[in-house]
């Protein structure tokens, strides 16, 4: 992306332009003052250690060896990594801590690099390794390492992650830096002998996939029977992306279960209680799925909270599930918001923004992002 090829460290000198950079993004500048746990973090403030992050990758010989294309992303993702800290950091019991900073970040990522115009493909890459960017310190202490390490390789890379990390640590000016480093050395071996180190993991199909992702304790390999009897296509995007008319082209003979068409139908402004809507739409799936008829989930859906709350229902019933992520920028989004008869509030599209979450391969049997104006 080009606000970020322009800064990135290149040869000969592979120099961090740092001034160039605060001047270029707020986001930056508020990371200065943002204080940081001494035992982890005596470098000094979040800022400092961004910098110093950006300074050891540039002297990475991994990253140096990439093509330009695969630095500028990794060098946006180390840019980005602790970019949540000023919302997220507080003083407990005498100690700094900054708890939920790493889903926070991809939160943030998503949103300032959608408004930047970044590439969906490209801003999910990167948004992914800022959410998981503390994976390879402790992977190897968790039981759920595998499962873990198959989402990143679906997401991103998994040698991203090892570098994103490894110029985290390298960052910083802390007692344990060597052990952590060695586990971030392990975590790589680890996906290496897991096939999915710079790749993403194979599964045997994508019923297979799904369902390891959906059940602990499931065989990566075994290929799950699919018994699946109808195909329920989960809409996500936020108000304006286009989404009706992507059902209208795509899916014109599907029926549709509309959270819109249900607030008019009930009465229900946009911006109040959607708890009768939310009841109502999942009474009329539950007709279709008991009925074994496919159908249309249409609704802005843009956590995965919320999604799974339809995939769940779907996958119950042996549904197929495919997951349509449609969006625009942000002024042709607002423009046909604006245009609607029933405009949803720019606040109510701001919060929605600020939660969310792209789809990804984990979530359902299909995922396709579609970009619209």
């Amino acid at each position: 992306m080009r606000a970020f090829a322009e800064l990135c460290p290149a040869p000969p000198d592979w120099r961090v332009p740092w001034p160039e950079i605060r001047a270029a993004f707020a986001w930056v500048r508020d990371l200065a003052g943002v204080p940081q746990d001494a035992v982890h973090h005596a470098e000094g403030d979040v800022e400092v250690h961004t910098r110093m992050a950006c300074e050891a990758l540039a002297g990475l010989p991994e990253f140096r060896a990439r093509p330009e294309g695969e630095r500028v992303r990794l060098f946006a993702a180390v840019l980005m990594h602790d970019v949540a800290k000023p919302y997220t950091t507080r003083e407990e019991d005498g100690r700094i801590t900054a708890h939920g900073h790493s889903r926070a970040g991809d939160l943030m990522v998503r949103r300032v690099l959608w408004e930047l115009g970044a590439d969906p493909a490209w801003r999910e890459h990167v948004a992914a390794l800022v959410r998981h960017h503390q994976v390879p310190f402790w992977a190897l202490e968790r039981p759920d390492l595998q499962k873990i390490a198959f989402r990143t390789s679906l997401l991103a890379r998994n040698d991203d992650l090892a570098v994103l990390a490894t110029a985290d640590i390298l960052g910083r000016v802390c007692g344990d830096a060597d052990e952590v480093l060695e586990s971030v050395a392990l975590f790589a071996e680890y996906c290496a002998e897991q096939d999915c180190l710079d790749r993403p993991r194979a599964f045997p199909s994508d019923h297979a996939r799904f369902w390891y992702f959906r059940r602990d304790g499931r065989d990566p390999s075994y290929a799950a029977y699919d018994d699946t009897r109808l195909t329920v296509t989960v809409m996500s995007g936020l108000p304006g992306a286009g989404k009706d008319t992507w059902l209208a082209r795509h899916r014109p003979d599907v029926p549709v279960v509309s959270l819109d068409a249900l607030r008019r139908e009930l009465g229900v402004d946009p911006a109040g209680d959607q708890r009768p809507v939310a009841a109502a739409a999942f009474e009329r799936a539950r007709g279709h799925l008991r009925a074994g008829r496919s159908f249309a989930w249409n609704a802005t859906n843009v956590s995965r909270q919320l999604r799974e709350r339809c995939v769940g229902l779907a996958a119950s019933y042996r549904a197929r599930v495919e997951v349509v992520a449609v969006e625009a920028p942000p002024g042709v989004l607002r423009e046909r918001n604006r245009a609607r008869a029933v405009p949803v509030p720019d606040a109510v599209v701001d919060r929605l923004a600020r939660r969310w979450e792209a789809p990804d391969p984990t979530e359902a049997h299909r995922v396709e992002w579609v970009a619209t104006g």
